[in-house]
Order: C-alpha cells, then sequence, then structure tokens
C-alpha cells in the first residue's frame, strides 16, 4: 500500500482481486474477539515477554491487515488472501503457529492497533520509514516499491511525479495515512488541500469521473487496479526525490518494539525465503515482479 507516511501486498495463476466488503471488517472483528480470548488463556500460562511462545501455546496469530490489494484483502469467495496473508501462514507455521487470523482495519488504526494489542503483527503493504520506526520494530523488508499515479487516460495534464503535480495544480488525493502525503507535501501541496480516500479503488473512481485529477500509490497497486479502466490509466513508475535525493520505499511485517525476538525469528525465515527464491514464487501471482524483489534491511530504510 502505499504505504504511508509515518503510511501510505511458485504459483502461476493469479488470483482474483476484489475490494474488501463491510461483511469482511466485521468478521474480522470476530476474529479478533475469538483470538483476543485465547491469547487471554495463552498469557495465563506463558509469561507475557515471550510473544513467540504465547503464540505457539495458542495456535494462533493475529494479523492485522488494511483491506488493500494486493498485500491483503477478501477474494470473490469472501477467503482472506494477498501476498501479505499468505506469506505470514507459510512463516508462522514454520515458527510452530499453524493459524494465521487475519483482521481487517483502516490502515491509519495499524500501529495503533498493534500497540494496544489488538493484533500480535501487521502486515498491509507498510512502507518502513524513520517516523513509524519510533514506534514498531519491522522485519526486513519482503519488496521495495517505487510509485505511481492514476490519471485520466492519456494523462491530460502530464503529470509523471510530485513536482509535476503541484506544478499544474493538480487536484491531488492519496490513500488513509499513506506515505504519498508527505511527498505531495514535499512537492509543495498544503496537507489540507490534498483529498483522502479509502484505497487505490476508491481512487480510480475518482479519477474516472473526474472528482480528482491524479491518485498517488505503489506502482504495484496502481498497474492492478487500472487493468480494466477505460477511463484511467497507470503512469510509469517512479522514484521520488526528497531533498534532492531519490527514495526507495520498501515494505515489511512490523511488530511491537517489545517483540524483538519474534521478530528476530520472523527475519531468518524471510532470509531463508529470498536465498532459495521462494519468496518471490509466494509473491509473483500477486503482480510482484523480480525489479520488487530487493535486498535492503530495515536498519536502512529505518534511518
Amino acid at each position: 500500500m502505499a504505504s504511508p507516511p509515518g503510511n501510505d501486498s511458485g504459483s502461476t495463476t493469479r488470483r482474483s482481486i476484489q475490494p474488501i466488503r463491510r461483511r469482511s471488517l466485521l468478521f474480522g472483528a470476530a476474529g479478533l474477539g475469538a483470538a483476543g480470548a485465547l491469547g487471554a488463556a495463552g498469557c495465563s500460562r506463558i509469561p507475557s515477554g515471550d510473544t513467540l511462545a504465547r503464540l505457539k501455546s495458542q495456535g494462533t496469530v493475529r494479523l492485522g491487515i488494511a483491506g488493500e490489494q494486493p498485500y491483503g484483502y477478501v477474494d470473490k469467495n469472501g477467503d482472506f488472501t494477498g501476498e501479505a496473508v499468505e506469506l505470514a501462514k507459510i512463516i508462522f507455521k514454520r515458527l510452530g503457529i499453524a493459524h494465521v487470523q487475519p483482521v481487517a482495519t483502516d490502515f491509519g488504526s495499524l500501529i495503533p492497533g498493534l500497540n494496544s494489542q489488538q493484533f500480535d503483527v501487521v502486515s498491509a503493504g507498510m512502507y518502513i520509514n524513520h517516523d513509524r520506526c519510533q514506534q514498531v520494530i519491522f522485519a526486513d523488508p519482503e519488496y521495495q516499491m517505487l510509485d505511481a499515479f492514476i490519471v485520466r487516460k492519456g494523462n491530460p495534464k502530464n503529470l509523471h511525479n510530485y513536482e509535476d503535480c503541484f506544478k499544474a495544480k493538480a487536484k491531488f488525493a492519496t490513500g488513509t495515512a499513506y506515505a504519498e502525503i508527505a511527498y505531495a507535501v514535499a512537492a509543495g501541496y498544503k496537507e489540507k488541500d490534498i483529498v483522502i480516500l479509502q484505497d487505490q479503488v476508491a481512487g480510480l473512481n475518482a479519477v474516472e469521473t473526474g472528482r480528482v485529477d491524479v491518485f498517488a500509490g505503489t506502482s504495484l497497486t496502481v498497474r492492478e487496479v487500472v487493468k480494466k479502466s477505460h477511463r484511467a490509466e497507470g503512469t510509469k513508475a517512479f522514484a521520488t526525490t526528497i531533498d534532492g535525493k531519490k527514495k526507495i520505499d520498501g515494505g515489511g511485517f512490523t511488530f511491537r518494539r517489545t517483540d524483538t525476538s519474534l521478530r528476530d525469528a520472523f527475519n531468518v525465515q524471510i532470509h531463508k525465503m529470498k536465498k532459495s527464491g521462494e519468496l518471490f514464487r509466494v509473491l509473483q501471482p500477486f503482480g510482484f515482479t523480480k525489479d520488487e524483489m530487493t535486498t535492503l534491511t530495515a536498519k536502512e530504510l529505518c534511518a
């Protein structure tokens, strides 16, 4: 997702992608209650400081997602899927935790929800950046990401980066808590003038109907959402420039600052999957290409 400031993921068969539905949000809330009960039971037997041991004992990990394709969402059959969900199933099973319970919420609620123990871990296309690293800790990123815009067919305002948008006085939109908010502000926009929408599907609709001129998101989400549009298109992916330096973002799983042992165990598995090529095989069906694979570390991105 594109992710936000402080905002904004081996098979070859692509899953059908659908926006998350209200019913799934209610299901997520119900699952949270059940998982919370499990967590309470687990905590009565396992010291609260050993999160990995507690999760193994209860057999379920609660995964916070934001209902954004292709990271974590509900498919046309009503099932949770996405690169984050499928990757979590693999890694947590290898860590001895049999079940992953996705819990859907607004993107901006993910870090507060994690820190208030509504979730055990978060993965929702969240960029790793300095501001977030003051609140949570990250596994090393499973992908790197450039930005792109949804624009009207033919790109009539010739918008290819944030500076173009500001100079053209384009009506600019992006998602709740996306990192693209900060990038637009850095280019000259006032934050109050940026239109904040729920997700890239809402962004596509807003561009198609002329409510906004441009919607900014990750290159992956943009190219996926415009595929069937006859009135909008995606721009070429680009690296935004901040203080004269090109910035490439990376996204990874997010943990509470007290859960370093759980994060470290997760990192061991991520690096094994990167080395073997398994990580790309898991992410590829969700639209990721080899250009999105990365050797960046969370430490680099937190700096």
